[in-house]
Formats: C-alpha cells, sequence, structure tokens
C-alpha cells in the first residue's frame, strides 16, 4: 500500500516533540507521507483513547492512504512511591498511555499493515524496559511490557508479512529529561554512560526508522538499546 504518488505512508504517535518528532521529519526525508498523533498536534489524539484513536487512523485512510508504517513513540514518565497514596493513579495513567496507547493504535492499523507490502511495527521503549530504577515502578512496568507486546506481534505477525521492533533509547535530550539540571546531566553521562553523555533524538530516530526500511525486512521481534553502551556497562 502506498499513496498515489506511490509514498508509503507511516503514522508516529507522540510525534509533536523529542524521539517523535525527530522520526517523523526522517521519515519524511526519506520520502514516507507521514501522520502524528499527539495530545498536542492539530488535531489532538490521545492514543490512551482507543475511539479517538480509530477515528484518526481512518482520517489519515482518508487523506493519505492505507497505513504501512507504525510508529509508537507516545509515552509519559512517571515517578511514584509504592506507599503513597496516589500510586495506583499514576500507575493506571502511565499503563493506559505507555502500554494501552500502544495496543489501541496497533489494532486500529493492523488491517492495513497486514495489506501493505511491508508492514513495519517500531515500539519505542526505553532501557527501563530491560532494568528497573528507583520509584519508577509504573514507567519501568509499562515499558517492559512494551517489549512483551513487541515480541507477541513479532511472533503473531511475522508469517503475515508484518514486522515488529523495540528501540530502547537511553538517556537523550528530551521534554522527559529537559528538568535535570545540565551540570546533573553531564555527570550522570560522565558516570554511567561509556560515550560520556546524553544522546539526540535524531540519534534515536536514526535506528528507528532504519527498521521501517525495506533492506531491514528480516528483522523482527529485535529490542534494540540505543543508549551510548549504558546498559551494556557493568555497574
Amino acid at each position: 500500500m502506498s499513496t498515489e504518488d506511490g509514498r508509503r505512508v507511516a503514522i508516529v504517535t507522540g510525534g509533536a516533540s523529542g524521539i517523535g518528532r525527530a522520526t517523523a521529519a526522517r521519515l519524511e526525508a526519506a520520502g514516507v507521507a507521514v501522520a502524528v498523533f499527539d495530545r498536542n498536534g492539530d488535531p489532538p489524539v490521545d492514543v490512551s483513547d482507543a475511539a479517538a484513536v480509530d477515528a484518526a487512523v481512518e482520517g489519515v485512510r482518508q487523506r493519505l492512504g492505507p497505513v504501512d508504517i507504525l510508529v509508537n513513540a507516545a509515552g509519559i514518565p512517571a515517578l511514584a512511591d509504592l506507599e503513597s497514596p496516589g500510586y495506583r493513579d499514576v500507575w493506571d495513567v502511565t499503563l493506559a498511555v505507555n502500554l494501552e496507547g500502544t495496543l489501541n493504535t496497533v489494532r486500529a492499523c493492523l488491517d492495513d499493515l497486514l495489506a501493505s507490502e511491508a508492514g513495519r511495527i517500531v515500539n519505542i521503549a526505553s532501557t527501563e524496559a530491560l532494568t528497573a530504577g528507583r520509584h519508577g515502578g509504573p514507567y519501568t512496568v509499562s515499558k517492559h511490557a512494551v517489549v512483551g507486546l513487541t515480541r507477541s506481534l513479532a511472533v503473531d505477525l511475522g508469517r503475515r508479512g508484518v514486522t515488529a521492533n523495540c528501540v530502547c533509547p537511553g538517556a537523550t535530550l528530551t521534554g522527559m529529561t529537559a528538568p535535570i539540571p545540565e551540570e546533573a546531566r553531564a555527570a550522570y553521562g560522565r558516570r554511567n554512560i561509556p560515550l560520556g553523555r546524553y544522546g539526540s533524538p535524531e540519534e534515536i530516530a536514526f535506528m528507528v526508522v532504519a527498521l521501517t526500511a525495506s533492506e531491514a525486512s528480516f528483522v523482527n521481534g529485535a529490542i534494540i538499546p540505543v543508549d551510548g553502551g549504558m546498559t551494556a556497562m557493568s555497574r
């Protein structure tokens, strides 16, 4: 499937900022027609609302054509003490966006992806999907679940021509990390990241877009850290 002028069609969630925006820009530079789903988009789309996602995907079909590529970059950070009264509220909201939002978009795009000559799903998790930090339970669990969902999709859809892979960014200069003082980011990079620095959204987007290429047709079910070597280093 493609647009009338032969371009593939992609949806990028969380595409109004950070890694999602960098991914959308790189896909467009590669000649892909891109639709952005974001609560701050125009129009806004809340991926945790399944009905809203279904309607937004139908709008993309009408405007651009069937979907060939789905990149799930929408996500929210969350810190909560397990013993705090509001822990369950943080848990519910975080999983609704980070996990259920991913499932909502996959299900809404599934018919198109299966009909595509090269359907591609790329989910964005985190190095928190491979490890765990203090007070990060809701976020960590949601990202571990995205990894599990990705592997399940790879197994269920692989023989039907759709690949599903997951990129796990490490410390990256996005809106989520912007509140951290620059000196603290620099110190963290020196101490915890072999490359000695935070990554950029564009560096993460490079890997995401590479997984959507026709040449990546045998990459399926991969969980790929893009973290400057952070998860490779024994602390």
